[in-house]
């Protein structure tokens, strides 16, 4: 990985829409992550919620996000959460960071929102990405949505820095 400042999220825009949608986990994780391609159709029916984007490394893109903000949970207007809704590192630039990266940046736009939990959910499984997630300080709520666990993050002033 480069120097931090190197990273950035871009929007997806027709410049870059090639370059997300070819974004590619390895094989054996393709059960645990959406393709980006229908990240982006997703995003496109919920583009009040949905906020997709591309992972930048100077000028390589290394992954694709998209988070949440405000979304009925429950669809009866008793619960709105915020977090990550997907997050697809490439196979090649897995281990690096990057989605380190992702989660801090997915977080501080969630505090930046007025937030102070952050949401995620993933697919159990030897090649997911729970162990991931309870490294960063995730925890399982105890909840189920589509068969995934359904996680939470405390936005501390420490949450997304343990190592």
């Amino acid at each position: 990985m480069t120097t931090p400042s190197a990273l950035r999220l871009e929007e997806i825009t027709s410049r870059n829409f090639e370059a997300a949608t070819g974004i590619r986990v390895r094989p054996e994780q393709e059960y645990a992550v959406a393709p980006v391609l229908k990240s982006l159709a997703e995003a496109y029916v919920h583009p009040d919620t949905a906020w997709p984007r591309l992972i930048v490394d100077g000028d390589r893109p290394v992954g694709f996000l998209m988070a949440f903000f405000d979304i009925d949970w429950r669809e009866d207007g008793t619960l709105f959460r915020s977090g990550l809704w997907r997050l697809n590192i490439a196979a090649d630039a897995q281990g690096q960071g990057y989605g380190r990266f992702a989660v801090e940046s997915v977080a501080a736009e969630i505090r930046r929102r007025g937030g102070s939990l952050f949401h995620v959910t993933w697919h159990p499984g030897p090649d997911g990405p729970e162990n991931f997630y309870l490294r960063l300080g995730f925890r399982p709520t105890g909840e189920s949505v589509e068969g995934e666990t359904v996680g939470v993050l405390e936005l501390g002033a420490s949450s997304t820095t343990r190592r």
